[in-house]
């Protein structure tokens, strides 16, 4: 049988074993829009039985940030987003940061220069401020492409001894991409369908900087080849960069082996105007980086999802629908479910708008369905901090309790404190419509009604409670809500009977005695 050709074999890894990649910058904390891409790459190699790559694009080094790139790993370690190749899990293309693939770039650059695809660029910055200006002044752009190339400072303009004069000489120097004159470039992007963009609107891009880095456009085509990339998934601020891309791939003979592209929406402002920035998040109260992020020049700390308390399946499940929609009325999704259900055709082409709101919705959906028994070592470290402690079983019922009324873990807290400290005062409206004269003298009945109660639970508890009230003629509302005013401290909280029982018979009648002494009608 006939070996397949390049274009067979990349056509059945595609269906069979695609490779994608999440590729950041550790240039400053991973936003939520990052997260959502990483997401998206994990989504569709799970799906497809295909390989996770994280690579660390690293070349910017003015802006490279320490502590970064542990930060981008700890993220999506929080997300249960798993790495298959790369940083940190190598692989069998390392190394998987660029800045330790510098030679390997210089050398593909180099290959373009040979092919007549680059050239070497010598002008100074001052000199291109100048044009700049001049350009300005006219109410026009400079753009460095083939109308001005051949008459400024580059190796298409001077003779080869000059060159190599200037490269021994070590005139700082940049390599530039020769673009091509009215070519139409026609991409197929699975998301956006065709894109055709004239090659005359177009700039000459440099690939290889004057600080010996590559740019990421010439750093990322080679590690996509050389990585065998089969997708790339990235958002849609780098769908200008791929007319060039595409020439690359083309300038190095590999346009039968370039990945198929997919470019997503992105990530709006809750009002739908804008991308979605730090300053909303600070100016709106929300997170828009999935932990805590510290910047290590001003010590400012800026808020995550984990940390304000969301959970990771539910900070998952709401960025999965922020530009994706299922095909149906399903709003609750497990990862195995979002790998089942996702697919790249059913991702919007237009901008999806972040609801704060919403993100609270869906963590209160997860809080309710949560185990108690995670939510109640969750609880337990709250209390300690503030002082207190409880068994584990108590927590649990606690949890169980309160959690309907909540959508964070500290919030449990601040609907079940009165569990473990006395009310300090009382609610003032619940007094004046519910505390009678004859209040304290029902209360101490019930007092002493619940010295001889047993089982101390909250069953038996309302049984007797409720039939000392029916043989009384004493209507529910007025023992209830005075009974609640004392062990609460308000007139609103889960179910009266199983408080008491939380509580226990001699904090529960204390509580009373304290109130009956406190109030006064």
């Amino acid at each position: 049988m006939p070996e397949n050709t390049p274009q067979q074999d990349l056509r059945q890894n595609r269906q069979n074993a695609p490779r994608v990649r999440f590729a950041p910058s550790p240039t400053g904390p991973l936003h939520i829009g990052g997260i959502r891409t990483a997401l998206f790459n994990y989504l569709f190699a799970r799906k497809n039985n295909g390989t996770f790559i994280l690579r660390i694009e690293d070349t910017d080094r003015q802006r490279y940030i320490p502590g970064t790139e542990e930060y981008i790993i700890e993220s999506l370690r929080w997300c249960g987003i798993e790495i298959d190749e790369g940083v940190p899990a190598g692989g069998p293309y390392a190394p998987y940061r660029q800045s330790e693939r510098k030679d390997i770039y210089r050398r593909y650059a180099m290959e373009l220069i040979n092919s007549g695809h680059s050239y070497i660029a010598f002008d100074r910055p001052e000199e291109l401020d100048k044009l700049r200006k001049e350009k300005e002044q006219e109410g026009k752009v400079f753009q460095y492409d083939h109308t001005v190339r051949e008459g400024l400072n580059n190796s298409l303009n001077l003779s080869s001894t000059e060159v190599e004069k200037m490269l021994a000489g070590n005139v700082p120097h940049v390599i530039r991409f020769r673009m091509p004159e009215n070519r139409e470039i026609v991409i197929n992007d699975i998301i956006r369908g065709e894109v055709r963009v004239n090659t005359s609107t177009l700039d000459d891009k440099v690939l290889f900087k004057a600080d010996g880095m590559p740019t990421y456009h010439l750093a990322n085509v080679t590690d996509d080849y050389l990585m065998k990339i089969t997708h790339v998934i990235r958002g849609e601020e780098w769908l200008p960069s791929l007319p060039l891309h595409v020439l690359l791939y083309e300038a190095f003979g590999w346009s039968d082996t370039m990945p198929e592209f997919a470019h997503l929406p992105l990530l709006l402002k809750p009002g739908g105007q804008g991308k979605l920035s730090k300053r909303d998040g600070d100016k709106l109260g929300f997170p828009v980086f999935p932990l805590d992020w510290k910047d290590p020049s001003t010590g400012e700390i800026s808020s995550g999802y984990r940390e304000s308390g969301y959970l990771p399946e539910a900070f998952i499940n709401l960025l999965a629908l922020l530009g994706w929609n299922p095909g149906t009325d399903q709003e609750i999704f497990t990862m195995e479910e979002l790998i089942r259900n996702f697919s790249l055709e059913r991702v919007h082409h237009s901008g999806a708008r972040f609801d704060p709101e919403k993100a609270r919705w869906f963590n209160h959906q997860y809080l309710i369905a949560e185990d108690d028994s995670r939510l109640a070592e969750d609880l337990r470290m709250i209390i300690l901090e503030k002082g207190f402690d409880a068994d584990t079983e108590k927590l649990k019922r606690i949890c169980s309790l309160v959690k309907e009324r909540t959508a964070f873990v500290h919030e449990i807290w601040e609907q079940a404190s009165f569990f473990f400290e006395r009310p300090q005062s009382y609610d003032e409206k619940v007094i004046m419509k519910k505390w009678k004269e004859s209040t304290p003298e029902l209360l101490a009945n019930i007092a002493r009604l619940l010295e001889k109660t047993e089982p101390f639970d909250a069953e038996r508890l309302g049984f007797e409670v409720k039939s000392y009230l029916e043989k009384e003629g004493i209507g529910t509302g007025n023992a209830m809500i005075p009974l609640r005013l004392a062990l609460v401290g308000e007139g609103k909280g889960p179910d009266l009977f199983s408080i008491l029982e939380l509580l226990g018979r001699e904090e529960s009648i204390a509580r009373i005695k304290l109130a009956t002494e406190r109030i006064k009608a």
